[in-house]
């Protein structure tokens, strides 16, 4: 289960704002140039997050089970990118 403090941070995590913006570019078939990174604010992630685990404050999720599930599902997506991430910078910073 995820920890308050971990889902906190993500709704603070400007790096969470990048994952949106490459998650949308995905999504919608987009261009770069048309989403370029840092689209996403803190205010759109917290957003995206009350949206997708259907709640109106982030309080609900200390007694909603089903909404927090969906976060510990985001919150996993998530760090799956960030390792794909960081991978990449490795191999990048191998070729370079």
């Amino acid at each position: 289960m995820t920890e308050k403090g971990g889902q906190q941070a993500l709704y603070q995590n400007v790096r969470f704002g990048l994952y949106l913006d490459c998650r949308r570019r995905q999504a919608k078939a987009l261009e770069y140039q048309q989403l370029p990174d840092g689209t996403h604010s803190l205010e759109d992630c917290a957003d995206f997050i009350r949206h997708s685990c259907r709640i109106q404050r982030r309080a609900e999720l200390d007694h909603n089970d089903t909404a927090r599930a969906m976060l510990e599902r985001i919150v996993a997506d998530y760090q799956r990118w960030e390792r794909q991430q960081r991978m990449l910078d490795q191999i990048a910073g191998g070729m370079a």
